[in-house]
Order: C-alpha cells, then structure tokens, then sequence
C-alpha cells in the first residue's frame, strides 16, 4: 500500500496535527509519513496518532523529524484524540488559565491570589486538566510561585498541558518543570470536551 509523504517542516502549531490528521482520515488504513522540523511538533503528532489506535515509529534524520504512522485506528481520529485521556482526575473540570496573576490590580497581590487559589485547588477533588496559555505558562516553568502546587496535580492525574508557542514566545521552553507542551488543537479539544470549563484570566 502506498505511503502518503506529508511535508509539515515550517509549519506553525498546530497545522502539523491538522495535516496529519487530514492525511490519516484520507488514508483509510495507509501508511503516513509526516516531516517536521521541530520537537514539539514531533510529540503533538505522535501522541495524537497513538491515542487514536495508530503505530508511530520516529526517526531524526537531516536535521528533521520523520514520523511513519500506520496501521488501522480503533475508531475514526476525531480532534478529541491529540492525547489520551488523563488516568486520575475525575472532578471532569478544566481550567483555562491565561495569566499568571489572579485578578486585576496589583500585579503582586495576584500572583500571592493565583498560589493561594492553587493551594485550595490541591486540596479538593483534582480537576481533568489545566489549560495554560499566554503568562499562564510562567507558572509551569522553574521558580514559579506555584510549581509545587502543579506538580502535587499532576502526579493526582491532571493533565497540565502547556502552550508551546506561549513558551517559544516567552523564551521559556527549556525552563518547562511540569506538564506537556501542547498545542491549540489540542487545548481546543479539551474546552469543547465534555467538561466543564473555568476561565482564569
């Protein structure tokens, strides 16, 4: 069976995804190969194929990522798909968090609300994800105020999924100490899941 070559190099997140999507639903049990030239790109695309039932097998060569995607998926990938579900976390709430300081005013006042607000957080029933866009993403990386706090979350089974254009934006991807650097595909897919969705910022 033909193999379907998807040349996703200098595309921007999370068009790669969408591609290979496009590409795995024409296919109907074909093989893909999608190119990219860059990790982050490289995680979405497989952790979406797997989640969908797909096998991937990663090879880095020339300066660029080769993905082969193959065999049939346990059901139609659908947007949904870009990661599994998340083991723990059964609250079945998602916060989209878009700032790294609760409420407007003092900047410092926030940012002791925002560790105050994720203290309580961890003390209730972990919610199914943490959405985490623009500023939001300085509280997911070294020093951050309420680091700690994310991490107790994550090993509860939130999913902490963390927008990686924000963090190449913020010169911040190399500082990432917890969750998965994602994309808007994916943080889409959590907001129109069947969740409910808090909005912090």
């Amino acid at each position: 069976m033909s193999t379907q070559v998807i040349d996703c190099r200098g595309m921007a997140c999370p068009q790669p995804v969408i591609e290979t999507k496009k590409a795995l639903e024409k296919g109907q049990g074909g093989t893909v190969l999608t190119i990219v030239d860059n990790e982050v790109a490289k995680e979405n695309i497989s952790r979406f194929a797997k989640s969908a039932g797909f096998h991937v097998v990663v090879e880095e060569r020339d300066g660029a990522y080769h993905l082969t995607i193959s065999g049939a998926a346990a059901r139609e990938p659908a947007a949904g798909d870009v990661a599994a579900e998340p083991a723990g976390g059964t609250g079945g709430t998602v916060y989209f968090i878009t700032t790294n300081a609760l409420g407007q005013g003092s900047p410092d006042l926030g940012e002791v609300l925002m560790k105050s607000f994720m203290t309580a957080l961890v003390e209730q029933q972990p919610p199914k994800a943490l959405l985490l866009l623009n500023t939001g993403v300085f509280l997911a990386v070294e020093n951050s105020p309420v680091l700690e706090q994310l991490q107790k979350l994550a090993r509860a089974g939130t999913e902490v999924l963390v927008c990686g254009t924000c963090l190449n934006y913020y010169k911040l991807k190399a500082k990432l100490a917890v969750g998965v650097i994602s994309n808007m595909f994916e943080i889409h897919s959590r907001l129109t899941g069947p969740y409910k969705v808090i909005t912090i910022g």
